[in-house]
């Protein structure tokens, strides 16, 4: 019987968060602070011919200007994994070239904001205009302009990256039908609350911090160092709180190098946050992309083969594109089990905007063709969807994406509890009559799973230090970044039900590099499960020494005793008990020694499951599609925060919704000019667009290495629900898309020509 896992105790943030108490990086504010702000191209690939400062130098109030004559010439990993294949290394802080409109040619610290971006205006570049290409059709022709000098060449980010299991010509052969399409995803950007901000300040002795808005502290702290020939012990990153991340803010960003630059150049603190302008232009969205698949089926509706081409389009950068396309890739040898598979998985350069990390990795884009494939092939073998799904589910035993056995059967209890709970068999029959009707209604559903941490494809480990303090009060170091998810309210409930104290005893440290054990960082939903693992490794060793004093002092055996709610007792002998600071304190004196725990965890390969059923309405007039309820199924282990673990689910579906229906940062074509870069253009789902969401959530299939049993969730819902709503769409008014966004401009001309086509 748990004590503190499974409960939604109060948030460890909240008191903070709530009385505006708590510390982002843009609310520090430092004796002297300049502020820096970026001048960025308005071209989409050129040379840099010059670039002339002095009108910028002459404003009152300019302090420095950098340039890329001024800073180091050092190429950097986009992303905060150096050495790791997830990445690549292809940039300069500043270049002599520019990439995609909006990229960073130089920066400037002023007195005022106002001032600094008055300087950005009046800094004059010239420009040499080369061809460019925005479309991966284009960048992948033989005559097409080499964006890059590093890579494999042809704009290609990496070699196509190739998974074949079986003989997929043999699985062909024996299929009673084989379907196939080709699927198109926009360009979603994670339109996070807190934009882009980092605050830089040298000491005397030459040290560096930083304040900034990152899901990878030490990560920062390692790319700064090498990029700035400095001892890792000569920065220190700091991250208190941060108002969203979604995967995105795990690369290094211009800014925060030329923050750093800035306010060494100064010898003053420097500040740069992005407008929201900006956190489009130079921050990360979704790699937009095509994934051509096709399956082959028995009749029984048996998949005996697939094959499947992934084209994603990287942007200007690499960035996280390598891992990308080998998750989502790698991805599509299962969900569906599937003996027989050939894979291929391309990323490509073009003058666009940056395509990083975002929730789902790839995955959403893979699945959301798999998925819907799934639904055709349903009805041209005349099965249920769902019943097909669940023939098919991957379960006990099947080899993962990570080539790791799974474990339990999630997705088969996720599919049968949806049907379940939706009433599924019969949801034709209790739909309203819409023959005559401009209002149609229908059902989907959708699947996924997704692994809990990076690993095989990082080498991860989580880390802890737990340290039990004289009157029995526990501390908790931790180097893991709180996204606002409330990931260290989770750690502090796996510490204190792995040491028998009370929630309340548990204090968490974060957030400094300075202080805190290293952390690769909070992303591939693994913080719960590697970083909480950890944690419970060290609070076990920091239980064993509180327990061996009790037992002298009990005079009893260790193994005989236990903790719970901070009381020591004797197994089987009531009123024989003793407090935890009872148990440590001082004799004669002396406190007892430092109760200190350590705790290393790598990580072994763990999967949640999903399925969500949705519920839409088509207006046939507008082509609005109104999400009317989701019924959402997780299977995620052993759950720690029960209120957390839904609001990462309903947050999830917020993202997929407008994903599927709105969300696309759209690039001109002509000239690579962003078309809707702020929130007046770019639409989102707000609070009153959201539908009933009746959230699930499954522990059939424990985890063998996270704690307790737990599994990530971090991911997950953004994943399932794009196609779920897409196939409701196609059973409202039977017309398949194949793409994401989904409007109600297409609606109307599907429609429309689906009409023309029965007149004639």
């Amino acid at each position: 019987m748990t004590s503190v896992i499974g409960k939604s105790v109060k948030r460890t943030d909240t008191l903070g968060k709530v009385t505006g108490g708590a510390v982002y990086a843009g609310d520090v504010v430092l004796p002297g602070q300049l502020h820096g702000k970026m001048k960025r191209a308005t071209v989409a690939h050129a040379r840099i011919v010059s670039i002339d400062t002095s009108k910028a130098l002459a404003l009152p109030g300019v302090k420095a200007i950098l340039t890329h004559a001024d800073v180091p010439r050092v190429l950097h990993y986009g992303s905060p994994h150096p050495r790791s294949a997830s990445v690549t290394q292809d940039q300069y802080i500043l270049d002599t070239k520019v990439r995609y409109y909006g990229e960073g040619v130089a920066a400037v610290a002023a007195t005022s904001e106002e001032i600094a971006e008055l300087a950005c205006e009046l800094i004059e570049v010239t420009y040499e205009p080369l061809p460019a290409v925005f479309t991966v059709e284009d960048a992948l022709k033989p005559d097409a302009p080499m964006i890059h000098d590093v890579g494999p060449g042809g704009n290609l980010v990496l070699p196509p990256f190739v998974v074949t299991r079986g003989d997929v010509e043999k699985g062909f052969a024996e299929a009673d039908v084989i379907v196939e399409g080709e699927y198109g995803m926009g360009r979603p950007t994670p339109a996070y609350m807190e934009p882009n901000v980092c605050v830089c300040q040298w000491d005397p002795l030459g040290k560096l911090t930083i304040w900034t808005s990152t899901q990878s502290p030490f990560m920062v702290r390692g790319t700064l160092a090498e990029v700035l020939g400095l001892p890792l012990n000569k920065v220190r990153v700091l991250v208190d709180h941060m108002g969203g991340g979604f995967g995105a803010k795990q690369d290094l960003f211009q800014h925060e190098f030329l923050c750093a630059l800035l306010a060494q150049r100064t010898r003053r603190p420097v500040r740069m946050e992005f407008s929201r302008k900006e956190t489009f232009l130079g921050g990360r969205t979704r790699h937009p992309g095509t994934v051509w698949i096709r399956q082959g089926f028995k009749r029984d509706g048996t998949i005996t083969a697939r094959e499947a081409k992934v084209v994603f389009n990287s942007g200007a950068y690499g960035s996280h594109g390598p891992g990308v396309t080998a998750v989502g890739t790698a991805a599509l040898t299962s969900l569906y089990r599937c003996e027989n598979v050939r894979l291929e998985g391309r990323c490509v350069y073009t003058n666009t905007p940056i395509a990083g990390a975002f929730r789902g990795y790839g995955v959403v884009q893979t699945y959301y063709a798999l998925d819907i494939l799934m639904d055709e092939a349903a009805e041209t073998l005349g099965m249920d969807p769902a019943e097909l799904k669940l023939k098919n589910a991957v379960r006990e035993g099947d080899v993962a994406p990570s080539n790791h056995p799974l474990t339990g059967h999630g997705l088969e209890d996720c599919i049968r509890r949806g049907m379940e709970e939706t009433g599924w068999a019969s949801r034709s029959a209790s739909r309203p009559s819409a023959k005559a009707s401009r209002l149609r209604r229908g059902w989907g559903m959708g699947c996924e799973m997704h692994g809990s941490s990076a690993y095989p494809g990082i080498k991860e480990q989580g880390n802890a230090v737990v340290r039990m303090n004289e009157d029995g009060s526990v501390t908790l170091m931790t180097g893991t970044t709180g996204l606002g998810t409330g990931a260290h309210t989770a750690l502090a409930q796996i510490t204190a039900e792995e040491l028998g104290v009370t929630f309340d005893d548990v204090a968490v440290v974060h957030g400094d590099t300075d202080v805190v054990p290293w952390d690769i960082g909070a992303f591939a939903s693994h913080t719960t499960f590697m970083a909480g693992r950890a944690c419970q490794m060290a609070a076990a060793q920091v239980k064993a020494k509180v327990l061996a004093r009790a037992a002298d002092k009990m005079e009893v055996a260790a193994g005989d005793l236990e903790i719970k709610d901070s009381v020591i007792t004797v197994k089987g002998v009531p009123g024989l008990s003793m407090t935890v600071r009872d148990a440590i304190a001082a004799e004669k004196g002396i406190p007892a020694p430092q109760l200190l725990g350590e705790g290393s965890y790598h990580p072994t390969k763990s999967y949640s499951f999903a399925a969500h059923f949705v519920e839409v309405e088509v207006d046939t007039e507008t082509g609005h599609v109104t999400v009317l309820q989701v019924v959402p199924v997780h299977e995620i282990g052993k759950i720690i925060h029960p209120i957390a673990a839904a609001g990462q689910i309903e947050g999830g579906i917020q993202q997929g919704i407008g994903h599927t229906l709105s969300e696309d940062f759209v690039v001109d074509h002509r000239d690579g000019r962003p078309l809707n870069a702020s929130f007046v253009d770019y639409k989102m789902p707000l609070a009153m667009d959201m539908p009933p969401i009746r959230t699930i959530i499954l522990e059939t299939a424990p985890s063998d290495g996270g704690p307790f049993g737990a599994k990530g969730v971090g991911e997950d819902p953004i994943i399932a629900i794009g196609p779920a709503i897409a196939n409701a769409i196609h059973d409202a008014i039977g017309v398949r898309f194949r793409h994401y966004p989904i409007t109600p401009e297409q609606i109307l001309s599907a429609l429309a020509e689906r009409e023309g086509a029965q007149a004639a």
